[in-house]
């Protein structure tokens, strides 16, 4: 009986071994697949002209940075939704992953129809990012980012882009606003950036927990 265990018991875990690595193979030529070169978009007369929403209040965060996310872009759509309220309605943090952000984007803003999309080429990204900020509509995401000295999974708003100038400006809910260069960008979308992330971070990518070039673009119905 011992021996019959101990040889499922070896099965089990070289089963997990394989499937695990398989997943961060997957995961692997998925992100390198993101990486395209895009030099080309600096001369694309398509964007040629700066896109800004200069209308949107930032908010700094108190309980989550998807529900922070929510209030500023109800801030675009003239709703009174914030943070405090979203956190009573639910007395937790139900905005976790990339689904059920765009799941809550659309439940609280009715008018429009919320679409995500994810590991997008660096060039697919920023055509839709410049469609939705030209139509004057900011665009929530997922990126890595810093709280202090640690790196996170975080939502921002994206609120312009000036291709030719190298510049996009980001609504950060640790409570500032960011303006970066494309590669900064690509590089914390892609989540280059984080360069240390724990195994069980690598492998909840690897399994579709989380996702990178990930946007959410809000489309009038």
């Amino acid at each position: 009986m011992i021996k019959k265990f101990t040889r499922y018991l070896i099965v089990l875990l070289i089963t997990l071994f394989l499937i695990t690595t398989i997943a961060l193979f997957i995961e692997n030529r998925k992100v390198n697949n993101l990486s395209e070169e895009y030099s080309d978009i600096y001369k694309d007369k398509k964007y040629s002209d700066a896109v800004i929403i200069d209308n949107i209040a930032l908010v700094k965060q108190k309980y989550s940075c998807g529900y922070a996310v929510i209030e500023m872009f109800s801030s675009f759509t003239n709703d009174a939704i914030s943070e405090q309220a979203l956190f009573d309605k639910y007395g937790k943090i139900v905005t976790s992953s990339g689904s059920s952000f765009c799941k809550e984007m659309n439940k609280n803003f009715t008018d429009y129809n919320t679409t995500m999309y994810r590991y997008l080429t660096n060039k697919e990204m920023i055509e839709r990012i410049y469609n939705s900020l030209s139509n004057g509509i900011p665009v929530p995401f997922e990126w890595a980012a810093k709280n202090k000295d640690d790196w996170t999974l975080h939502y921002s708003l994206i609120v312009g882009l000036d291709i030719p100038k190298d510049k996009i400006w980001i609504l950060n809910p640790y409570g500032y606003e960011e303006e970066l260069s494309l590669k900064e960008f690509f590089d914390r979308t892609s989540f280059k950036a984080y360069e240390d992330k724990p195994l069980y971070l690598k492998l909840a990518f690897a399994f579709g927990f989380f996702e990178k070039n990930t946007i959410f673009i809000a489309e009038p119905k």
